[in-house]
């Protein structure tokens, strides 16, 4: 991963426009080809990114740009769509790579990471003739639980809690945002899945138009269970 902060503007162009003025922000471009830019405030949350596969080249700026003070400009250009991220430089100030090395992904308590190998085998919960796309489908910002197909071939992210609350609402709620700027699956609807739901998350996930299901654990466990191992 290389770390780079960086006096920078950036201009974002393809199935939508975005512009961020000059300023000093932290750039992360991944090993996946993804690149992240953050600001000091916003949480983890990025301004803007580019999702992998992408192409990432440098190039010398026009006279008018260095001009204002432009040393470089970097191109990251996705190769899936026409989307483009253009990024000025003005100046570095640090640029640190460093070797991560492979991560063993996002462990879950017991009982949350059995909900959702439960939910991927009786993935017909959520409606009639749904269907698994894949479980852990990784976004920039994390895994969604279980990405599914709905019985009128919509896709569906679920994400899955032992106790539902606000927190949770707002991360399906980001991994939506980016889902839908992939037009190879969008639209894509959520549903929030736990074994309990405060009524401050269900008025949540309804304000943002994100289904909720309770889910009986002990009733799916059952449900996994084949009978003739029982006996054998």
């Amino acid at each position: 991963m290389r770390l780079v902060i960086a006096d920078c503007s950036v201009d974002y162009a393809g199935r939508l426009t975005a512009h961020l003025p000059k300023a000093r922000r932290l750039l992360m471009l991944k090993g996946d080809g993804s690149i992240l830019i953050h600001s000091e405030t916003g949480s983890y949350k990025p301004l803007n990114w580019m999702n992998p596969p992408c192409n990432f080249s440098v190039h010398e700026p026009e006279t008018d740009q260095i001009e204002t003070g432009v040393t470089e400009l970097w191109r990251v250009s996705q190769l899936k769509t026409a989307d483009i991220l253009w990024i000025q430089i003005y100046a570095i100030h640090v640029d640190v790579d460093h070797e991560l090395g492979k991560d063993p992904g996002l462990i879950k308590d017991g009982v949350e990471a059995h909900l959702q190998e439960l939910l991927a085998e009786q993935i017909e919960i959520i409606g009639a003739g749904s269907q698994l796309i894949r479980r852990e489908y990784m976004t920039p910002i994390g895994p969604v639980d279980i990405l599914a197909k709905d019985g009128a071939g919509k896709t569906v992210a679920i994400e899955i809690k032992r106790r539902g609350e606000i927190d949770g609402v707002e991360q399906l709620t980001r991994y939506l945002e980016l889902l839908n700027r992939d037009p190879a699956i969008a639209p894509v609807r959520g549903i929030f899945a736990a074994q309990e739901i405060k009524p401050q998350a269900i008025t949540l996930a309804k304000d943002r138009e994100i289904a909720c299901i309770v889910l009986d654990y002990e009733a799916m466990r059952l449900e996994s269970v084949d009978p003739d191992s029982l006996f054998g």
